[in-house]
């Protein structure tokens, strides 16, 4: 078997803001897996680096890819623990081409287009009035579950906005969502979080920043919120380490993102620790091209999630892949009648 990659540069088609800062540009890199005497039959995968979030993203990162393209190549084991988006994009091209090389990872009803994945909208962080017509957006296109970015703006506006939602839809007809991305400090965190909950949000990702475990714990144990994990998952890259974050903190969700949680390996150890200790869970990708998407939609409906997941839709970028996912109102689908194309990855400058 042999390996190659490739970089590939996705762009916003609008600045997308978080309380990190704003971003124009996502790098990423495919990986592909083929058998030497038919390089043409390969597999795919997208290893979903995220500067200022994957703790792997520094100038080691393509030497790891090359010393995995050579181990592949002489059929030796690489240590990919602590490069969870290489690990990612690795299991995504072996599972593509033991699929048979066709865009199918996991088989299921939904590659099968029998079911969909309800997702939830989400709505990136901007001034006011642009943040009011991307909810505007989303509530007409029909989302019963909606994602706010907060932290950037005015508090006071943040909070004109989810009342104006809320007097028009009540906690019954429309779930909210909000992620901090770390944006609160420990002072204001617990009256921001009782002002929320007043609002009737459903939870919130990661209201202080990551590191911080038994400030998490003190909230998590205080907040009439329910507090999700998101930015805490990162880093940890083993069982011991994954089991004594849930039992500090005891949160009340936890966010899977593969490409930052060990890939779907890691994805599912995570799941099944969360869950022999009552603590619920969900999906979310991290601005993959459709390709890491695709893998990602056809993993969550794998292993069977409820309740609306937080998978983009490939939308925000101008360059991006065709994949036969779609977005169909607030859901995922799988076309089957849409082959995947293996040619629009014919010009990408591979490394071999």
């Amino acid at each position: 078997m042999r390996l190659e990659f490739a970089p590939y540069l996705l762009n916003f088609k609008e600045p997308g803001g978080t309380s990190r800062g704003v971003m124009t540009e996502k790098p990423t890199f495919l990986i592909k897996v083929y058998d030497e005497d038919c390089p043409s039959h390969f597999g795919i995968g997208e290893a979903a680096v995220f500067p200022g979030l994957s703790p792997e993203a520094d100038g080691n990162y393509v030497w790891k890819l090359t010393e995995l393209m050579a181990n592949v190549a002489i059929g030796k084991p690489t240590d990919l623990s602590r490069h969870s988006s290489i690990q990612f994009g690795f299991e995504q091209a072996l599972l593509d081409f033991s699929c048979g090389c066709r865009g199918v990872y996991y088989p299921s009803t939904f590659t099968q287009g029998e079911s969909r994945i309800e997702i939830n909208g989400l709505v990136w962080m901007g001034d006011f009035d642009k943040m009011i017509e991307r909810i505007e957006e989303k509530l007409k296109a029909g989302y019963r579950c909606i994602k706010l970015k907060i932290g950037a703006i005015d508090w006071r506006k943040e909070i004109e906005m989810i009342e104006f939602i809320r007097h028009r839809f009540s906690e019954e007809s429309l779930m909210i969502r909000v992620d901090a991305n770390g944006g609160f400090t420990m002072d204001e965190a617990l009256p921001r979080l009782k002002r929320l909950a007043n609002l009737g949000v459903h939870s919130i990702e990661q209201p202080i920043k990551a590191g911080n475990p038994e400030l998490m714990s003190f909230l998590c144990r205080e907040s009439p919120l329910p507090i999700a994990l998101d930015e805490e998952l990162i880093g940890k890259y083993t069982t011991s380490e994954r089991v004594e974050m849930l039992d500090v903190i005891k949160p009340a969700y936890i966010i899977l993102k593969p490409a930052l949680c060990g890939g779907f390996s890691g994805g599912e150890e995570w799941i099944s620790l969360a869950e022999e200790r009552g603590i619920g869970w969900w999906v979310t990708s991290a601005l993959e091209s459709n390709v890491g998407l695709n893998a990602i939609a056809q993993w969550t409906a794998y292993i069977g999630t409820k309740g609306p997941q937080g998978l983009g839709t490939g939308g925000v970028f101008t360059d991006n892949f065709k994949t036969p996912v779609f977005l169909a109102g607030d859901s995922l689908g799988f076309s089957t009648s849409e082959a995947f194309d293996y040619n629009q990855f014919a010009d990408l400058k591979w490394h071999s």
